[in-house]
């Protein structure tokens, strides 16, 4: 399911009042306005040189609303998501080399959005170049990803060599635990083009013109429809997928900020699907990808404690409380050697979760600004 991304730049998402910076906004120097409605996205600038560029995005529609900054190849560059009626979000991003950008609002978030061009131009410097603690984040947290890739592709083959095979029971034990790798490093993983929803997408893309395909197409066969005439063709593309996007992740230059911007995101992606219960529909799984979100964002946190340590002492102690807190209660819903079934969950065990999500959630969603400062 697409969702915050941290590919190629850096995002920094803070939830604001409405119009609170909009006195500089159309200035060539302060934030960029973006206003953003039901059937149109207006940018108040279409250029800016190389650096951080910031977007101020405010929802004057009646639908919740996403923007987006994207590369050739409809790369993801930087995502504020959820953006309901009313509110504005701030969306940073760090962009180290000059080209044609487009924007894009997606009003329902759904579709492939409003688009408009947007150039950047200038010589411009990464953040890494002369900072030795972020550089060595940055190396760290590509060492987890390249190895979390690995990992992917690895189980993702048994659960497809085992759907095709008609090993029902072997394939349906291997589908949470190919997606945990996934969820790890889905903000790297699932910035490429269309390669997420042909891997992640839920059967909602039908309504957004794309074949229904990947991971959840396979599980609605293995939990509900029985195998079909081209499930066992659908298992040969998720294959072949996973092993492009494995290949791209593994070559993606990282920035500090991706790390921070990542981390919450991840947060996000549970409180927007495995929370609900809506992302494993058909297998009701949800609390593996929960786990695998939580340990991605972990591992981007991890990756920048020094940094942290330095510039915020309080907040690593704040953060390190927090997971532990989310760590133990999701801990405790463990089943054998997995996780109880979402709909074996009670409503006061998932607003329990939802609670400790949302208090990690907060010191998480600052971890940007320290790195930054």
């Amino acid at each position: 399911m697409p969702t915050a991304r941290i590919l190629g730049v850096s995002a920094l998402l803070v939830l604001s009042a409405c119009g609170s910076t909009q006195n500089n906004a159309t200035g060539t120097d302060g934030p960029i306005a973006v206003e953003a409605a039901d059937d149109a996205c207006r940018v108040a600038r279409t250029s800016a040189n190389t650096g951080n560029v910031t977007f101020e995005v405010t929802n004057k529609g009646t639908k919740v609303t996403e923007f987006y900054l994207y590369a050739e190849g409809d790369r993801i560059l930087g995502e504020v998501e959820n953006i309901g009626p009313g509110l504005t979000r701030r969306l940073i991003v760090e962009v180290s080399e000059a080209g044609k950008l487009q924007t894009a609002c997606k009003p329902g978030m759904k579709g492939n959005g409003i688009r408009s061009e947007f150039t950047v131009s200038g010589d411009g410097k990464k953040s890494t170049d002369t900072d030795a603690k972020l550089r060595d984040a940055t190396s760290s947290y590509q060492h987890y990803v390249n190895s979390q890739a690995d990992s992917f592709l690895t189980k993702t083959t048994e659960f497809t060599d085992a759907v095709k095979a008609g090993k029902i029971d072997d394939a349906k034990a291997l589908f949470p635990i190919a997606r945990t790798y996934w969820e790890r490093i889905e903000p790297v993983a699932g910035s490429f083009g269309d390669l997420d929803p042909k891997i992640d997408g839920r059967e909602d893309v039908i309504a957004e013109g794309m074949e229904f395909t990947g991971f959840h197409r396979l599980e609605k066969d293995l939990w509900v429809s029985g195998v079909q005439a081209d499930t066992s063709s659908i298992a040969d593309r998720l294959r072949a997928d996973v092993e492009e996007v494995v290949k791209l992740a593994k070559g993606v230059e990282l920035k500090p900020l991706d790390l921070a911007n990542g981390a919450k995101g991840l947060l996000d992606e549970v409180a927007t699907g495995k929370i609900t219960g809506e992302e494993d529909r058909y297998s009701h799984t949800d609390l593996w990808d929960f786990r695998g979100n939580v340990d991605g964002s972990k591992a981007a946190i991890a990756s920048l404690r020094p940094v942290i340590q330095d510039k915020d002492a309080a907040m690593l102690s704040t953060l390190d409380d927090k997971f532990a807190a989310l760590d133990k209660l999701l801990e405790s819903h463990r089943k054998g050697d997995g996780f109880k079934l979402y709909t074996e969950l009670t409503p006061d065990e998932v607003k329990a979760l939802s609670d400790a999500l949302d208090a990690l959630g907060e010191p998480v969603s600052k971890v940007a600004e320290v790195v930054t400062s």
